[in-house]
C-alpha cells in the first residue's frame, strides 16, 4: 500500500503547482503575505510572459516580488503597489490590463468580431433558406438529348 501511495505521489508531483517564492521572501505577517501573494498572482513576469511573478523563477520576478513586499511593508495599499510596478515596467506586467484608452480597442475587439460573425451567419442562413427552388425534372429537349447520348 505504501508503494502505491508513493508511486501516486511521484506521478502527481509534476502536476502540483510549484511556487517560486523563496522562504527568505515570505513576510512574517500572514495577512501581509496573503496580500503580497494576491498582488503577485496578477502581475506577469516580464521574461516568462505566461507566468505570474509568483510562479516564475526568473531573477526579475524575484526582484518584483521583493518590490511588492517592500511597498506593502511601507504601507501602500494594493492599488498603489500595482501602480508603482506599472509605472516602472509598463502595463505589460498586468495579466488583466485596464479597459481604457488604447486598451479599450483590445477589450472590445473580441465581442465585436463575435457579433459581426453572428450577423454574417444569420444573413447567410436566411438567404440560403430563401434560395429559389431548382426544378427536379428534365425538360423535353433535355430528355431527348439524354436518350440520344445513352444510345451511342
Amino acid at each position: 500500500m505504501k508503494r502505491i501511495v508513493l508511486a501516486l505521489a511521484l506521478c502527481l508531483a509534476p502536476v502540483a503547482p510549484a511556487f517560486a517564492v523563496q522562504p527568505d521572501e515570505v513576510l512574517a505577517d500572514p495577512a501581509l503575505e496573503a496580500r503580497a501573494r494576491s498582488i503577485s498572482r496578477n502581475l506577469r513576469c516580464p521574461v516568462c510572459q505566461g507566468e505570474s511573478i509568483d510562479d516564475s523563477n526568473a531573477a526579475i520576478s524575484r526582484d518584483l516580488r521583493l518590490v511588492v513586499r517592500e511597498r506593502i511593508m511601507a504601507g501602500d495599499d494594493d492599488a498603489q503597489v500595482i501602480d508603482f510596478v506599472v509605472t516602472r515596467y509598463g502595463e505589460f506586467v498586468l495579466f488583466n490590463p485596464q479597459a481604457n484608452g488604447a486598451n479599450l480597442i483590445l477589450w472590445l475587439a473580441g465581442p465585436a468580431l463575435l457579433l459581426m460573425g453572428g450577423v454574417v451567419a444569420a444573413v447567410y442562413v436566411r438567404r440560403r433558406g430563401q434560395a429559389p427552388a431548382v426544378e427536379a425534372g428534365l425538360s423535353a429537349d433535355e430528355e431527348a438529348r439524354l436518350r440520344d447520348l445513352m444510345q451511342k
